[in-house]
């Protein structure tokens, strides 16, 4: 019997190509670079720290969230009377260790400043350690010293390469700060919590 050889194929010489091979090609790359500029979007260099794009970001209506969480939660929360421009992305709530509920629960919500900063508000019926645990893990943070803001206190935990986090406690209720944001934005956060409405516990 004979066995007849067939020949691999070859590529087209470019003579041969059509209009219509060009165009699907072109819509490829096309694709490509839409997946890559969609992945690098919320990005952008910022020599002064991270900073993201806010408009690339969802936008959470708090006040809504936290009247809804209040409810359920075992503590008054209170809502931050932000300063204009700061936006809400993301709110809910959790268990500070979720193998055990004792050590309490904690409501996060996340806001971008104008500038592109983010930075988070937890509040939480848990122990300060509690706390600190569950934004740094088990081996907690190491506390630098006390910052005041309009006559509160507030622990300042953190090392040179960590995000700082302030902790303070307001009627019976722990607050940590945290986030890229600076100094500045801190105490700016830290008021708008002291300002804010306190809702009363069970909503």
């Amino acid at each position: 019997m004979m066995v007849v050889m067939s020949e691999p194929p070859r590529k087209p010489a470019r003579s041969a190509l059509t209009v219509r091979d060009m165009l699907v090609a072109l819509a490829v790359l096309v694709v490509v670079v839409g997946f890559v500029g969609g992945l690098t979007r919320g990005c952008s260099f910022s020599p002064g720290g991270p900073t993201i794009d806010s408009g690339a970001v969802p936008v959470v209506d708090a006040p809504a969230e936290l009247r809804r969480l209040a409810p359920v939660v075992p503590f008054a929360l209170r809502i931050p009377a932000v300063p204009p421009g700061w936006r809400s992305n993301s709110a809910g709530q959790d268990l500070l260790d979720p193998a055990d509920p004792a050590d309490g629960r904690a409501v996060r919500v996340g806001y971008l400043t104008p500038e592109g900063r983010y930075l988070r508000v937890v509040q939480s019926d848990g122990t300060e350690e509690a706390l600190l645990a569950s934004e740094t893990g088990a081996a907690g943070a190491p506390a630098l010293g006390t910052t005041d803001v309009a006559g509160q206190r507030f622990v300042v935990y953190g090392s040179e390469d960590d995000e700082p986090i302030w902790i303070g406690e307001l009627d019976g209720v722990r607050v940590l700060l945290t986030g890229s944001g600076g100094e500045a934005d801190y105490q700016a956060l830290a008021g708008a919590v002291l300002g804010g409405e306190r809702l009363a516990v069970g909503g």
